[in-house]
């Protein structure tokens, strides 16, 4: 797989969120790879919070809106219970990282891991690299 379409949970484009995946205000859309990254847009979540915590809908919602966009790997410094939903459709890397940027690299050196746990399928689990 030459390139991987990412979506990282933002509040403000250039800082990872505190909160859960799905609680971000939007998120950024990359195409990366081992030799680089670049934005390739942004998706508003608009999802109604109104949904209880680890709702079923609210998982399926973020997925069929992160998928329309090609996505295979979400990055966030925190996902909830809903991350056992989320990781049957995409990678899911908890980091350790402010800045969106640092993250980003982190992914691209780390790239042969995320295939690896990609090509998992509905199987994988998630990686944890709050410490890396």
């Amino acid at each position: 797989m030459e390139q991987m379409r990412l979506a990282v949970a933002t509040d403000d484009g250039e800082n990872f969120m505190g909160r859960h995946f799905g609680d971000a205000e939007f998120f950024e859309i990359f195409e990366f790879s081992e030799s680089g990254y670049e934005i390739v847009g942004r998706v508003t979540n608009d999802l109604d919070e109104e949904e209880g915590h680890a709702d079923p809908k609210k998982a399926k919602g973020i997925a069929v809106i992160l998928r329309e966009h090609g996505v295979q790997v979400a990055a966030a410094k925190v996902f909830g219970p809903n991350i056992k939903r989320i990781k049957k459709h995409f990678v899911c890397v908890l980091t350790g990282h402010e800045k969106i940027s640092d993250g980003l690299e982190l992914l691209m050196r780390d790239y042969p891991e995320i295939i690896a746990e990609f090509e998992k399928g509905g199987e994988r689990g998630f990686l944890d690299w709050r410490n890396r």
